[in-house]
């Protein structure tokens, strides 16, 4: 009988915790909004982006994508020699719309 006042204790104090995870989770976040933006046929997919980009950043390590929903942008990010770029592209065009160095 000792076990129930624990068990009600120990979810009493994971109380707050449980509140906060699920609308962490329902947000989706950056691949959530991503998947979104694909199912509607608004961004083109991240791999035909890798192909248009990483033939033109040759000798460099890539690293992989991100997705900015706000912007409908993907950043794909570079390193070499120690330095980290970054490629800013629309996703929607595919057209690169910035560099950073």
């Amino acid at each position: 009988m000792k076990t129930l006042p624990v068990l009600l204790a120990a979810l009493a104090a994971l109380g707050p915790l449980a509140a906060i995870a699920p609308v962490h989770a329902s947000a989706g976040g950056e691949q959530g909004e991503l998947r979104r933006d694909r199912r509607a046929g608004t961004v083109l997919p991240p791999r035909e982006i890798e192909n248009r980009v990483l033939p033109r950043m040759a000798g460099m390590q890539y690293l992989g994508p991100e997705y900015d929903p706000a912007a409908m942008a993907y950043r794909l990010k570079f390193i070499q020699n120690g330095k980290v770029y970054f490629v800013d592209v629309d996703a929607r065009s595919g057209r690169i719309i910035g560099q950073s160095r």
